[in-house]
């Protein structure tokens, strides 16, 4: 499917297009069940989405849909004006209701769309404080999307502190139009019938999952010409691949993101080795972070670099014992429609589909045989890693190069130059 809107699809007027957008992640991104409840996050930029969405899940036959809304404004006044001892609290209170309703059969949708560059000039220490807190009280609630106990997705809609961002040069109304064409075009809502459009797409997605499932690489090579990225992967035992869809803990299947053009697995949390730089910037919680340069040693980070965020990756990676190691490695094409359409998003959900990636932190138990079944022990012994953080940096383009090896270390070549061989 072209990443460029069709005659037909750019003739529709814009609440046509949201209609559209709104149908797919409900129909496809959640597959909402007749009688489930919906808790869905949006900004309040994205309100006309969220009501959308609220609108086609009652038609799906939600028994209620419950949004809570978030504020660029007022997150960035507790920031500025808020007491110290704030930035180590969280409401546990409001996080366990959320893991309540989660355990009660609801499913989950966020939308997002915030200012990646919100908190660009707030302390970092502060930041990372919050974060912590943050994610501590919605570990219960974070366990049970990890291990795919539900069905959930995220979707994005265009707002104007983002478009101003990925278009700097343009007006903001322009802007703010070309950030919705990329949201359209790449979450493949512009053909005839984007159901069947998606439905296609995730049976793409499942053949190159079967291959990769029926090799059992022992890990992988990820390196460039250039040699500022020469790392070798262990994958985890057991380990299993996914992508695209999959089949949640409640038997629903739907696709966790929309977009979505990877194919995933969990690596071994003790053996990667090698040295590996970020092809795209990091956007991690309103802090930009730019040129990641890591060095791993037996799977944990020894030494972390940024040209600009430096302070904040040092953060990041001192969160907890698990953050300085991998729970995600995904293999993605550079002909992807998000990649060709050569927009940086600056929002980890588009650009981590533009690229082959790897994630610190948590693993998913799902991506390991019986692991949705293991207790936190069992996952670690097959090399799951566990932590507060899951977050996904881009390392894959137009220069890199994947091997599979095998036990032996014979190698099987997977992408050259970006692309399935």
């Amino acid at each position: 499917m072209s990443s460029l809107p069709s005659d037909a699809f750019a003739a529709l007027s814009f609440d046509q297009k949201l209609d559209r957008l709104a149908e797919v992640a409900i129909r496809i991104g959640l597959n909402l069940r007749e009688g489930q409840e919906l808790v869905l996050t949006a900004p309040t930029d994205a309100l006309p989405l969220a009501r959308r969405l609220t609108e086609h899940a009652y038609k799906a036959g939600a028994k209620l849909v419950t949004v809570f809304y978030t504020d660029d404004a007022t997150t960035l006044a507790r920031f500025q004006h808020a007491p110290d001892a704030s930035f180590d609290y969280a409401p546990q209170w409001l996080q366990d209701a959320i893991a309540t309703a989660f355990r009660s059969g609801a499913a989950r949708m966020a939308i997002t769309g915030a200012n990646p560059a919100l908190l660009a000039q707030q302390d970092p220490s502060k930041v990372s404080r919050a974060n912590i807190a943050a994610s501590k009280a919605s570990k219960p609630a974070m366990e049970l999307i990890t291990r795919h106990e539900i069905n959930w997705t995220i979707v994005a809609a265009a707002t104007p502190a983002w478009a101003a961002l990925v278009f700097p040069n343009d007006p903001p109304e322009l802007a703010l139009g070309r950030l919705w064409d990329a949201i359209f075009a790449t979450s493949r809502i512009t053909s005839a019938d984007p159901v069947a459009q998606w439905k296609e797409h995730g049976a793409n997605l499942k053949k190159r999952v079967d291959f990769l499932n029926d090799k059992r690489f022992h890990s992988l090579r990820f390196y460039t010409p250039d040699g500022t990225t020469d790392l070798t992967v262990g994958l985890a035992d057991q380990h299993l691949w996914a992508g695209g869809g999959t089949t949640a803990g409640n038997g629903v299947y739907c696709q966790p993101n929309i977009p979505t053009e990877e194919c995933f697995t969990t690596p071994h949390k003790d053996r990667v080795n090698g040295v590996v730089t970020a092809s795209k910037p990091l956007s991690h919680q309103g802090t930009l972070i730019e040129n990641i340069r890591c060095t791993f040693k037996d799977g944990k980070i020894v030494e972390a670099t940024a040209t600009k965020g430096q302070e904040a990756i040092n953060k990041l990676i001192s969160t907890d014992d698990g953050a300085r190691r991998l729970g995600e490695v995904a293999l993605v094409p550079h002909n992807s429609p998000i990649a060709q359409s050569g927009i940086l998003f600056w929002n980890t959900l588009f650009d981590e589909n533009a690229a082959s990636h790897i994630a610190l932190g948590q693993a998913y138990s799902t991506c390991l045989i019986g692991g949705e079944k293991m207790s936190n022990e069992e996952l670690a012994k097959l090399g799951a890693n566990e932590s507060l953080i899951h977050v996904d940096w881009m390392i894959g383009g137009p220069t890199m190069n994947v091997d599979g090896l095998a036990a032996d270390g014979s190698a099987e070549p997977l992408m050259r130059a970006g692309d399935w061989v």
